[in-house]
């Protein structure tokens, strides 16, 4: 490993404390450190490409601003969590820098997590105005969704050319199986293997009940098409928010690059994680008893 770079969120002290600690740590153990702040898109742009291993510092948010940062490059993240649930990190705060001899021996296995890749298109067929590979990547999902409150949104959904359905909601979830334990499954969706490349359209509190989810193939278009007179944000990861004008389609597909995360062995496996932040599982009886 002769590259590694720390991705931190700028706005908590405890990472950019911990940020700097790592960068010392390891900056006699291989051959270049480099540092930058989660925000910070163009430095961490002229730092990725030849970086082996991203070390990300912060939170589920970091991590997915450090997944999309990435694109094109095959560049390896390990997730070091200073925030509230941590579904996507690997270590907490106090056990980084115990386990960086861990990490640089080796070992550890990486996991592939499917990306989704958006487009926004003039109309149906018409030229693309936003999107151009590799940029609008998402590891989480892809959310369609109103731009005031009290009103919906009507878009006619298509699926590899076919109408599926014409919603009127609040919005349109199009998620991959790691974004099916976030926003997705908040409304009430099914949850994927993180390891799972398909895809999950869900619509968002939709008049007249139309609440089932579809679970789609790896293979599938996606297209969400504004009615005329509409009006509509598109945003990736919760964030990156872009206004859509009447009439406007968003393709997504499944990106050809995936997210790649460093996993040390000792680690409970997806359900066990799963199971513990979600609470599906009764708390111990201190008396021991069922």
């Amino acid at each position: 490993m002769n590259r590694i770079g720390i991705f931190y969120h700028p706005k908590m002290a405890a990472a950019c404390a911990l940020a700097e600690e790592l960068r010392s740590a390891l900056s006699s153990q291989v051959k270049e450190v480099w540092a930058g702040a989660a925000w910070d898109d163009d430095s961490v742009k002229v730092n990725i490409p030849g970086t082996d291993l991203l070390i990300t510092v912060g939170g589920d948010g970091t991590v997915l601003r450090a997944a999309r940062a990435i694109v094109p490059y095959d560049v390896v993240i390990l997730g070091v969590n200073l925030g509230r649930l941590g579904f996507l990190t690997e270590l907490r705060g106090d056990e980084a820098l115990p386990r960086l001899p861990d990490v640089l021996a080796g070992g550890w296995s990486v996991e592939r997590r499917a990306m989704l890749h958006a487009q926004v298109l003039s109309e149906r067929g018409g030229r693309v105005i936003l999107g151009a590979r590799p940029y609008l990547h998402a590891l989480n999902d892809v959310v369609l969704g109103r731009t005031a409150l009290g009103r919906t949104v009507v878009v006619s959904t298509f699926i590899d050319g076919e109408l599926v359905a014409d919603y009127r909601a609040d919005g349109i979830i199009v998620a991959t199986a790691t974004g099916s334990t976030a926003y997705c499954q908040a409304i009430g969706g099914p949850i994927l293997h993180p390891e799972a490349q398909e895809i999950v359209l869900a619509p968002l509190a939709p008049h007249l009940g139309q609440t089932n989810s579809l679970v789609l193939p790896r293979r599938s278009v996606v297209e969400l098409a504004l009615d005329p007179g509409q009006q509509a944000a598109l945003s990736l990861d919760g964030e990156s928010s872009l206004q859509l004008e009447p009439g406007q389609v968003v393709r997504i597909t499944m990106s050809d690059h995936f997210a790649c995360f460093l996993r040390l062995p000792r680690e409970p496996d997806f359900y066990e994680r799963v199971a513990v932040r979600l609470r599906w599982r009764r708390a111990p009886d201190p008396d021991g008893e069922s």
